[in-house]
């Protein structure tokens, strides 16, 4: 038995009104440190990729408009993955209430959009990408979220690799959109939906 971590899933109030509602899309209760770690992460990884992007020369080809869809999908994708992996969001979202597995597939299907906005305007129409990532993520999704709660984690790295697998060899994309599917299937499927326990250190550690 570990004596010097405990598990807490206690979640916070939160305030009325909008700040409340942010509050708790992001996880009630985040700490100082994990909001550290989500800046200088976000901060970090979106210093890469704009540096990548700018380097495969895509940023110059691309019009303003699929710029602007490629630069927040990516900000979203970055910091969702942080912020989904934190202990608050671990807790908000595998929470016991009755609500919560409704919540989370409809958090996840709600990322349709970004496959729409990559797919038809940054890829001129790319219905096949499109479709196929559809299926892999409601598809992957339902395979994790229905999985027994001891193989969640293991299933879930499983449809992950195998949606980064097919995107690699059967729904090629430009080398600037590489990072698309990895870090989007990351976000969803494992950062999202496998129910970790939120781990702490142990105050009498």
């Amino acid at each position: 038995m570990r004596t010097d971590l405990r598990i807490s899933w206690e979640i916070p109030a939160t305030p009325p009104g909008l700040a409340g509602r942010l509050e708790r899309f992001m996880g009630p209760g985040k700490t100082r440190s994990e909001s550290a770690v989500e800046t200088v992460g976000l901060i970090g990884c979106a210093l890469l990729l704009a540096a990548g992007l700018w380097e495969s020369g895509a940023a110059r080809e691309w019009t303003a408009g699929q710029l602007v869809v490629v630069a927040l999908a990516g900000l979203d994708l970055i910091g969702g993955v942080l912020t989904n992996a934190t202990n608050a969001a671990k807790r908000w979202y595998h929470r016991a209430d009755r609500g919560a597995r409704r919540a989370r597939l409809v958090f996840v299907s709600a990322h349709l959009l970004h496959l729409a906005a990559v797919g038809l305007y940054v890829l001129s129409g790319d219905l096949a990408w499109t479709a196929s990532n559809a299926v892999l993520l409601l598809g992957g999704a339902a395979a994790v979220e229905f999985a027994p709660v001891h193989l969640r984690r293991p299933v879930s790295m499983a449809v992950l690799m195998a949606a980064v697998l097919v995107n690699l060899f059967w729904l090629p994309v430009p080398t600037a959109l590489a990072w698309f599917a990895p870090l989007f299937f990351l976000k969803l499927l494992v950062c999202h939906l496998v129910p970790e326990a939120p781990l702490e250190r142990s105050r009498n550690a």
